[in-house]
């Protein structure tokens, strides 16, 4: 059955569909970038809301700014913007059609239609999931980064920019001077303090071509903080055969695993739905609720990515399976990232440790390896060198920690160790690439070079432990370097193991 408006009532029983009225609904949100996780989670929480007949005044607008977002739009457009979601459970699937989102904006050359749209008046909140690495930040300060060929371009052509922020800052400037009033601007990535750093953006951006505007930007639009949770796979023929045996036709369908978690501040200075009332935490301290998530498990997901790809394994759940890559990960999070978390309420970092470790094994989620691994260098930087820094400050272990950056340098040279080719699989998968080259015989070289590591590449110990830890991989394989870390430590583990504790 081809998914559209006029096919719902006729779509298998065992298929949840709206019971609300798409043709009643208004827009009230524009979120850039509607890829998987968006349709998953922030999609997905507003159309439980409008299950209960409320929040229908707060419909989404999909925007995107890149080549390939075109294609979706398409794809979604024809089919009224509906997504099919299967929640994979262990112990079982569901089926449902979500409908929250109602429009996709055109995408247009100097962003002009998505300025126009976020313009405005009825939109009160502009959300966006750009990616970890989107956010022109300086690896270092963490400053927006003045001198990226971007940035320059958006403050030299501020009415036709390149960026989603140079979009969003005419976009305000339209708002401000025709009286259309501010807006929540909501980054939903996976940053600690994603909102404090989209207000850094996007203010600093401004600042650079019209400093008034920059002021009234900071002063009046809302910048909530959140962390966004749920395992969210890309979609290939695989996830769409599935869909299409469940006796739907739906050519950009989602499957996620069955667990969502959204943590957010609020602080929206134009309304907002009741999002609290379908599970949504509004919590003063998102911080304490991001800082465990991102260095656990986005971390986490590093340890096992970059372990897998250069052993050969395809996905997650296989990495989980595997004894040596099972012992990295508990060895690293419970002895030197869990000390570093604090508790937060209902969850100890223990615990959390063997939710994620659950959810991670889940065999019906096929998360590629390659997708966890995408962007080294965005993910490194935001989700493990935090850490590193804090075991350096304290005199904590970092041997661990050590290692898992040596597999992200073993892994940027390009083979796996069975000699075949690891594709580009980064941004700048090529500078990356030369200096993996040369690192494998002056390992740190990686650390110099790169520009990821900052005050971490001038550590004595740590560059003596990730010297010691490349050159095993490079000399002995992964598999040696890992049972060596792990017997040090006492911890190897087996996935028979794994499976028990399950």
């Amino acid at each position: 059955m081809e998914l559209s408006k006029e096919t719902l009532k006729e779509l298998p029983q065992n298929v949840i569909v709206p019971n609300y009225d798409r043709s009643a609904l208004r827009p009230g949100i524009l979120h850039i970038g509607v890829g998987n996780f968006h349709r998953a989670h922030q999609a997905w929480y507003l159309h439980r809301l409008m299950q209960r007949g409320e929040a229908l005044d707060w419909a989404i607008v999909g925007a995107g700014i890149m080549e390939f977002d075109k294609e979706q739009r398409q794809k979604l457009l024809s089919q009224d913007c509906l997504t099919t979601l299967v929640e994979l459970d262990p112990d079982g699937q569901s089926v449902e059609v979500i409908g929250s989102m109602i429009d996709y904006v055109e995408i247009s050359d100097g962003n002009s239609a998505l300025i126009k749209r976020m313009s405005d008046a009825d939109i009160k909140i502009i959300s966006l999931t750009v990616t970890e690495g989107g956010y022109f930040q300086d690896p270092n300060s963490g400053a927006l980064d003045h001198t990226h060929p971007d940035i320059k371009y958006d403050t030299a052509h501020a009415q036709t920019p390149k960026t989603v922020f140079g979009a969003i800052v005419e976009a305000l400037r339209l708002r401000h001077i025709q009286g259309n009033g501010p807006v929540t601007l909501q980054s939903c990535d996976n940053l600690q303090g994603n909102g404090t750093i989209l207000r850094k953006t996007v203010v600093s951006l401004a600042k650079m071509s019209d400093p008034k505007l920059a002021d009234w930007i900071d002063e009046n639009c809302s910048f909530p903080n959140s962390m966004v949770d749920c395992i969210v796979p890309a979609t290939g023929q695989m996830e769409i055969d599935l869909v299409t045996s469940l006796g739907i036709n739906d050519a950009v369908p989602v499957t996620h695993e069955n667990f969502r978690q959204w943590v957010m501040e609020d602080d929206f200075c134009a309304g907002r739905p009741a999002w609290e009332k379908v599970g949504v935490t509004l919590s003063d301290d998102v911080h304490a609720f991001e800082t465990m998530k991102i260095c656990l498990l986005n971390a986490g997901h590093q340890i096992l990515a970059n372990a897998g790809e250069i052993l050969g394994l395809h996905t997650i759940d296989e990495c989980m399976a595997h004894d040596e890559i099972f012992s990295l990960f508990e060895t690293v999070q419970r002895d030197e990232i869990a000390p570093h978390v604090d508790d937060v309420p209902g969850m100890t970092p223990e615990q959390y440790v063997r939710l994620i470790s659950k959810r991670f094994a889940n065999p019906k989620i096929k998360d590629t390896v390659r997708r966890v691994a995408f962007d080294g260098g965005a993910r490194h930087s935001g989700f493990l060198h935090p850490t590193i820094r804090k075991a350096i400050a304290n005199g904590r272990k970092f041997e661990g920690l050590a290692l898992v950056e040596a597999l992200w340098s073993r892994m940027c040279e390009g083979t796996r160790e069975d000699g075949s080719v690891i594709e580009p699989n980064d941004p700048s998968w090529t500078f990356y690439q030369e200096i993996a080259k040369r690192a494998k015989n002056a390992p740190t070289v990686w650390l110099d070079e790169t520009h990821a590591y900052g005050d971490i590449a001038k550590d004595k110990e740590f560059r003596e432990m990730f010297t010691q830890q490349l050159n095993h991989i490079w000399r002995h394989g992964v598999k040696s370097a890992i049972v060596n870390y792990c017997a040090n430590s006492g911890q190897l583990h087996s996935s028979s193991s794994k499976v028990a504790k399950g």
